[in-house]
């Protein structure tokens, strides 16, 4: 594979990976790590110092030596750039050939394509995935399934834009080695599609947009403004030309929110609700700290409970004080073909979230699927009308107090025996399936990606460590969930018949037991994850 002095490429060869790993794109990769790299192991640091904090009993607050950016009313984000004026549908899903020729075409204003929590890293996937967003701006793109059926992109004015959401700060490409030592995933992921495709936006009258995932901190947020700048003088980019969209998705981040907005006011383009890895936050954070942050299960917490509702509304308020877009959740329902009694009650579950977000002043919100575009377009259309976002809509009546974010015990809920089958059932299918190359998949019909694996495992791993009784009085013990396991894979293998891969599920079950059973919290499942994959 080429590469230069300091950096090795030691992943596969492909059918035109040159088209993306070029002596440029080498070159940026370089440059992004020599002048970032060790700022983003310290910032990896200060992630784990806050850990120990929280284990020790401290408690998270807005920040005193931040306070006059929050009480400087002057201030604004640089406005809507091309393609991301109008954001009322976005769609979501990883960058396989398929997914990108049907969420260009799904009719959404904007699609996340997505290296991180709905792909699976293998290196195939990373460099192909590339591949096809350049096709993609290029036209060349399309797609026959095994089925015969045809795939091929809708007239140019009708694409959705492509807004790139590369891996986060915590992980590394293993394939690509800067002076010996694993690059960091975020750099690699940026640099690969600014090298590639963005002068293709440019010359499509858009640009290169970013989603941010993971962020826990304004310093981690002014470590990406630096690397757009960076990026862009390398490459003869005007600054200000990247925008980006930083997912709210960690509780610390919730504390943080115009700090955020103000490291990448020259390139922001708002904030999202980022609900499920909100909540793997929230259980992560405190898993030590008693029944007090001990959630329900999965299932029945809901976006309006108290937590969740004060982390909606501040996002809101937040976002249109500084002139930046408020992006609401993800609906993650499949809909069925199959069974009309279910499909209609889980429409009318999506029509409720989407009304609630959309008259809480949110300027667009997430699918997962183009049949739900429709829905999310016409509820939003209803408030909107001609207007293409809510910016104008400030939320002077919300006041969010950091115990309002940290109200997780006022969460209504029970925890059942159904809940932790469910919790079990989700975590190894979803990995069974990570480790064969799918990142989202669709279990009990909804479209689960690596972020409600996270919950379903550590969930199981607080309510283990809390000593935990279902609604029976039966108390979650480790032997009590390796009984479960079995019976599960049981389940899943009656479902699944002649497709069960029984390696695959070893492997998954291995790992699920090294996450959610150890006596110490890995902070990511991808991690180990990872480590099991070529």
């Amino acid at each position: 594979m080429p590469g230069t002095e300091r950096v090795e490429i030691t992943g596969p060869y492909g059918d035109r990976y040159d088209e993306i790993l070029t002596p440029q794109a080498i070159d940026l990769i370089a440059a992004l790590h020599a002048e970032l790299g060790p700022r983003r192991l310290e910032a990896l640091a200060a992630r784990r110092r806050r850990q120990a904090e929280l284990s020790g009993g401290a408690m998270l607050d807005f920040l005193p030596e931040t306070a006059d950016i929050r009480e400087d009313p002057q201030w604004r984000v640089a406005p809507p750039a091309p393609g991301l004026v109008d954001r009322r549908v976005e769609i979501t899903g990883p960058t396989d050939k398929k997914m990108t020729i049907n969420a260009l075409n799904s009719g959404a204003n904007v699609w996340l394509a997505d290296f991180e929590d709905a792909n699976t890293p293998l290196w195939d996937n990373m460099i192909t995935g590339q591949l096809n967003l350049k096709d993609a701006l290029d036209r060349t793109i399309d797609f026959r399934s095994a089925e015969g059926k045809e795939y091929a992109l809708r007239p140019a004015a009708e694409l959705a834009t492509i807004v790139v959401r590369p891996r986060g700060w915590h992980l590394e490409e293993k394939h690509i080695l800067i002076d010996g030592a694993r690059a960091s995933a975020s750099l690699v992921d940026f640099a690969l599609y600014m090298a590639a495709s963005a002068q293709r936006q440019l010359d499509a009258g858009k640009g290169p947009y970013f989603y941010l995932a993971k962020n826990e901190s304004h310093l981690e947020a002014r470590l990406w403004n630096d690397a757009f700048n960076l990026a862009q003088d390398a490459l003869g980019i005007p600054r200000g030309t990247i925008r980006a969209t930083v997912l709210i998705e960690t509780i610390p981040a919730a504390f943080e929110m115009e700090e955020i907005l103000y490291e990448l006011r020259e390139h922001s383009a708002g904030l999202n609700a980022g609900r499920w890895d909100y909540l793997f936050s929230i259980i992560k954070k405190f898993r030590t700290r008693g029944r007090e942050f001990v959630l329900p299960e999965r299932n029945s917490v809901t976006m309006t409970a108290p937590f969740m509702r004060a982390y909606t509304e501040l996002l809101v308020k937040t976002c249109h004080r500084r002139g930046a877009h408020a992006m609401g959740g993800m609906a993650a329902f499949i809909p069925s073909r199959r069974d009309a009694e279910v499909n209609d009650k889980a429409m009318a579950k999506v029509r409720e979230d989407k009304t609630r977000e959309s008259q809480d002043g949110f300027d667009g919100s997430w699918v997962a699927h183009p049949d739900l575009v429709p829905l999310c377009k016409e509820v939003f259309d209803s408030v909107l009308g001609a207007n293409p976002n809510q910016l104008g809509k400030q939320r002077d009546d919300v006041s969010v107090s950091a115990q309002d974010l940290l109200a997780v015990s006022k969460t209504p809920g029970v925890i059942t025996e159904a809940g932790l089958r469910n919790d079990i059932s989700v975590a190894l299918q979803y990995l069974a399936n990570w480790l064969g190359g799918n990142g989202a998949v669709a279990i009990f019909n909804l479209m689960e990606d690596a972020a409600t694996a996270e919950i379903s495992r550590s969930q199981v791993w607080q309510w283990i460590h809390n000593d935990v009784a279902l609604d029976d009085g039966t108390v979650v013990t480790k032997d009590l969930v390796e009984r479960l396991i079995d019976e599960e894979l049981t389940n899943i293998r009656a479902l699944t018949g002649d497709s069960f891969d029984a390696a695959q599920y070893g492997q998954a079950t291995a790992l699920f037991t090294e996450v959610a059973l150890a006596d110490t919290y890995a902070d990511f499942l991808t991690i180990p994850a990872y480590e099991r994959m070529p």
